[in-house]
């Protein structure tokens, strides 16, 4: 990509040059440059008799970075995620966002037009995956356009520069007579896993081809994202247990989180097998934690699950769902209560049961008793209750309401005794009513309302009764008393 200003002719060979240690060296290159063979990284004085005509310019590699950063959020006006690509490139997750613009061809030529405006030439590329938009847009055709099943036909003719892999891989690939995609990802998966097993993912053709491909997965994070919390064991020979070093590995990433100041409520553990493939093993927290003792105890009877195959020697843990924790002192002398605490036994009964078998209650905006709650998973994060208007109501709710048989002076008026389960109860003390009518977008046509009354009998029992329906309503009958709940 080019610096803005006055843009030279697209037949004129133009690099970047940057000092060097055997002099200046090209730090970018325009595509017709590129075509004349020359590449970053070369000395001008070689590049120069290669092509006499070529143009040099200095780069301003701190203001060239500056740059792309403003044009990074600038490029948000066409998707919400942006990211920079190294010191030339920008990703751009357009995910749901091309057909806003006419689909992604018509995407792509206002991208061109817009930022040709700016002065700027750029080769442009949309793919399923980060890797293969990354080559199709420096190796591949101006504008190109790949699906999902597209991949592996676009990306076979690329060199093997197109995987982003470091210059000493790419020379041994070379030697190797393996000079385009399509040659290496005809090599069997064993052979170059063996090779190239113990490097790292720049010197890896193995995992940049499963990146390139979408079998290994490398989203677009944003800037605003936040602190990324891994560690890493790497392991001198292939294992079938990575019990034995889960401690250390939730050690010492809780220990980072602690420096932090963060917790978190998930925690991804990977683990890399011989072969190629990969392994994950995901658990939750229902509050922020960084406790080592926990998080690990949750992964118990999660890990005999994997397969090991013929080994890993790679395991990776992340942590998830970072969030800032407030140190608080719980005791006066500053020791930790030895007491279970609510949340590390939903964590527990969590991991063993499954997230589905443990819910809470959570409140809801109805006024109908029986909808203000709902049951939600106990590893989600409880919804703000301010909105949420409260009145006194039972700390026992009877479901379904049971039919009582009341006695009162006035028809509109408070109970004065009812009979439920056979026994008598004689009313002493009341208050009410408090009229609930009913949700016409819920109920059916013809619901009745609901007058409800707290009351308190002879023996000091508090109940919630309800009279349903009013005489001369239209709606039924004479009302009919339900007993809702009792009170503490």
């Amino acid at each position: 990509m080019e610096r803005s200003g006055n843009a030279p002719p697209d037949d004129l060979p133009v690099v970047l040059a940057r000092e060097g240690t055997h002099g200046p060296v090209v730090h970018a290159a325009n595509r017709a440059a590129q075509l004349s063979g020359i590449h970053a990284g070369a000395r001008v004085v070689d590049m120069r008799a290669i092509c006499p005509d070529l143009r040099v310019e200095y780069a301003d590699v701190a203001g060239d970075a500056q740059a792309l950063e403003k044009l990074m959020l600038w490029a948000r006006r066409w998707c919400p995620w942006t990211v920079m690509d190294g010191a030339d490139g920008l990703v751009l997750d357009t995910t749901g966002s091309d057909h806003l613009m006419g689909g992604e061809a018509a995407m792509l030529v206002e991208m061109e037009t817009r930022l040709s405006l700016l002065g700027l030439t750029a080769g442009l590329a949309v793919a399923p995956t980060w890797g293969a938009a990354w080559a199709l847009a420096r190796y591949g055709d101006v504008r190109a356009v790949c699906g999902q099943d597209q991949i592996a036909a676009q990306l076979a003719p690329l060199p093997v520069s197109a995987l982003r892999l470091d210059a000493e891989t790419l020379l041994l690939l070379r030697r190797l007579g393996l000079k385009t995609i399509g040659a290496v990802a005809k090599v069997p998966r064993l052979s170059l896993t063996r090779r190239f097993a113990r490097t790292d993912i720049q010197a890896n053709p193995l995992m940049r081809l499963d990146q390139a491909m979408g079998r290994l997965a490398e989203p677009v994070s944003s800037v605003e994202a936040r602190q990324t919390f891994r560690v890493t064991c790497r392991l001198p020979e292939p294992i079938q247990d990575p019990v034995p070093y889960l401690p250390d590995l939730c050690g010492e990433l809780c220990e980072k989180l602690t420096q932090a100041g963060f917790g978190c409520r998930r925690l991804h553990l990977v683990v890399y097998k011989t072969d190629g493939e990969v392994s994950t093993v995901d658990v939750a927290t229902s509050t922020p934690s960084r406790d080592a003792d926990h998080l690990l105890r949750l992964f118990r009877d999660k890990v005999e699950r994997i397969n090991p195959g013929f080994g890993f020697d790679l395991i990776t843990l992340q942590a998830g769902a970072v969030e800032a924790v407030e140190v608080a002192q719980r005791r006066l002398d500053g020791g930790v209560d030895e007491d279970l605490h609510l949340s590390r036994l939903i964590d527990r009964l969590t991991a063993r049961f499954g997230s589905r078998s443990v819910t809470r209650p959570v409140p809801c905006e109805s006024h109908v008793p029986e909808r203000a709650e709902a049951r939600s998973n106990a590893l989600a994060d409880a919804p703000d209750p301010s909105g949420v208007v409260t009145k006194p109501r039972p700390v026992r709710m009877l479901e379904p309401p049971e039919e009582v048989r009341v006695l009162y002076a006035v028809p509109e008026g408070p109970p004065v005794q009812f009979i439920w389960r056979r026994q008598t109860h004689r009313i002493t003390r009341y208050a009410g009513p408090e009229r609930i009518a009913p949700e016409w977008w819920h109920d059916r046509p013809g619901t009745r309302l609901r007058d409800y009354f707290r009351i308190e009998d002879q023996a000091g029992r508090r109940f919630w009764l309800y009279r349903e329906g009013l005489h001369g309503d239209g709606r039924g009958g004479d009302p009919r008393w339900f007993l809702h709940g009792m009170f503490a």
